[in-house]
């Protein structure tokens, strides 16, 4: 970090926190603290969902992700596409007819308070835990590479995005991630061709995507229908559909962005616009990955990118051993960049050719055979040592090749990515703990003020949590997979209620909500021992196994206890 990535990083933030605030500042009620007064274009809609979604997490480990798996990771955003078309066909309207504030609001009219109480705590624990990840991911992998104090981060983060949040509520974050989002892609941009520009003279875009062919790094779709398979077309079509259609449509960090557009038809307009983007997004910073894996067959490399392991190893008995894998894969690396360069050399001249593919399969799998190894030595010196090192690959990368000023545009779009889901997250827990907990609880009238200041205070008190929980967090195997994981643990029932109230005039309150408690502890029992303890099945399929497991205990226990009982809640939907 020099004097110009420093002067880079802090105007740029600086900037993002000072306009968000003086631009939305003096929210007049919970309506325009929570729904921005209905003014959002949809392009700002559209911007915003994808701003939300797109957290540091995305920046830093699905590069990393596409470094060592490759391609694969986009077939879990299949999905998503469809589960826009059917919220924008669905939700949406259902959603403005009623005029919520939140998302569980509407689920009281449809059913009873037990069953919009129950969908308000399930969101807050699991967008919780999320809101605070989201703070803690890049606090981390900062702190790790650069030196600076954890806690400290943690409390920076949090703090910049509590400042405009709890000015000016939705309509600040709508308006900080516009900027946000700017920043995010044109830093992407930049790095991308930076690291086309960094490859060997010869060395064609199509020859890289070769080279990373040849290492099964460009397998794109799986057609497997193996459930230990994490990622394949099945579980993205599928789990991932569904897993999008509880985010986007349920998850009120989403649907508050989309419940302040102008209209109806501007918030499906925003909402398509994430549709038609966010896949080609996602196989851009996958493709960065793969990118920043080429860079590296012509680029020294380390046997582990994490440097804190770094640092456990040379105070360890076992320094001397991890040195003879360093200086093995030493004499890999030079063993491959060879390879590679006659590789090219004979792409150029439009001939692939299969021996030197095999050549650098086989010095792929030493390369991953050493890695294991150092994995295990490690372990050895430090068992508490987090030996995956996928959230470290993109950022080792940013600091050791990136030029001045381009190093501190990269932090910046790390911390912007973070506080843009971040700030979601908070306007999201605060709406719902003020509208769907402590209003609705409330027997006397309060006036509008009143609950102006308790939302407010509520984002202060979500962001605190947030900050808290980030400063005790614990680094997962990779951590968009443990946002992902947290969210297909809940979002599956939440879906099923969803569905329910949406497309069946039947289902009364009480099944509904039975059949939600049962749901939601099988899928606890699922995780635990299907996921957690033996690998059995992908996470993924746990948001489609809950939504029908939600659905159909519904259908049958209105079906059979239930029938010809009247229901007084019941809404009827048209």
């Amino acid at each position: 970090m020099q004097l110009f990535d420093w002067i880079v990083l802090i105007v740029t933030l600086l900037f993002i926190v000072g306009y968000g605030s003086w631009k939305t500042r003096g929210s007049k009620n919970v309506e325009d603290f929570i729904l921005g007064n209905n003014e959002t274009p949809w392009y700002t809609v559209g911007l915003s969902v994808m701003a939300t979604q797109a957290s540091a997490i995305t920046f830093l480990s699905t590069p990393g992700q596409a470094y060592h798996d490759g391609m694969g990771f986009v077939q879990f955003y299949f999905g998503l596409p469809i589960a826009m078309i059917v919220i924008c066909l669905t939700f949406i309207p259902l959603y403005h007819k009623s005029k919520v504030f939140t998302a569980y609001e509407f689920l009281e009219r449809r059913f009873d308070v037990k069953t919009r109480s129950l969908a308000a705590i399930l969101f807050l624990v699991q967008r919780g835990l999320g809101t605070g990840l989201t703070i803690y991911a890049p606090a981390i992998i900062l702190s790790a590479l650069l030196g600076w104090n954890l806690t400290g981060m943690n409390i920076i983060i949090g703090v910049m995005v509590i400042i405009y949040t709890f000015s000016g509520g939705t309509k600040a974050v709508n308006v900080t991630q516009k900027q946000q989002m700017f920043v995010i892609m044109s830093g992407m941009f930049i790095t991308f061709f930076l690291i086309l520009h960094y490859l060997p003279n010869d060395m064609t875009f199509n020859s890289a995507l070769h080279i990373a062919g040849a290492n099964d790094k460009m397998n794109i779709v799986d057609f497997s229908f193996d459930p230990e398979e994490k990622y394949t077309f099945w579980s993205g079509i599928t789990g991932g559909f569904f897993l999008a259609l509880a985010y986007f449509g349920t998850d009120q960090s989403q649907v508050g962005r989309y419940l302040s557009g102008k209209s109806v038809r501007e918030s499906q307009m925003g909402l398509i616009m994430n549709g038609l983007l966010k896949v080609p997004m996602q196989f851009f910073i996958l493709l960065t990955g793969v990118m920043v894996f080429v860079f590296f067959q012509f680029n020294p490399v380390p046997l582990n990118f994490n440097p804190n392991n770094k640092i456990a190893i040379e105070k360890s008995p076992y320094k001397q051993e991890y040195h003879v894998l360093e200086e093995k894969l030493v004499k890999l690396s030079e063993d491959k960049k060879v390879i590679n360069l006659l590789y090219i050399d004979q792409l150029n001249q439009d001939y692939d050719n299969p021996i030197l593919r095999k050549e650098l399969v086989a010095l792929s799998n030493k390369e991953k055979d050493l890695r294991d190894k150092a994995k295990e030595i490690i372990s050895r010196a430090d068992s508490n040592s987090e030996t995956n090192d996928k959230d470290y690959v993109f950022f080792h990368f940013i600091l050791h090749y990136l030029p001045k000023g381009l190093i501190g545009l990269l932090l910046a779009v790390i911390l912007s990515a973070a506080m843009s889901s971040t700030a979601s997250g908070l306007t999201a827990l605060a709406s719902t703990t003020a509208i769907d907990i402590y209003k609705r609880n409330q027997k006397e009238e309060k006036s509008e003020k009143h609950y102006l200041h308790v939302t407010k205070f509520f984002t202060l008190f979500w962001g605190i949590v947030a900050i808290l929980f980030a400063c005790v967090g614990t680094l997962f195997e990779n951590l968009i997979q443990l946002v992902n994981i947290i969210g297909s643990i809940f979002y599956g029932t939440v879906l099923g209620i969803f569905l329910v109230a949406f497309y069946t005039k039947k289902v009364q309150a009480k099944p509904m909500f039975i059949s939600a408690i049962i749901s939601q502890l099988t899928i606890f029992v699922i995780y635990y021992f299907m996921i957690y303890s033996q690998e059995k099945l992908g996470y993924l399929w746990l948001n489609f196994i809950g939504a029908i497991l939600t659905i159909v205990l519904a259908l049958l226990l209105q079906f059979l206890f239930f029938r010809g009982k009247s229901d007084d809640n019941e809404l009827i939907l048209e």
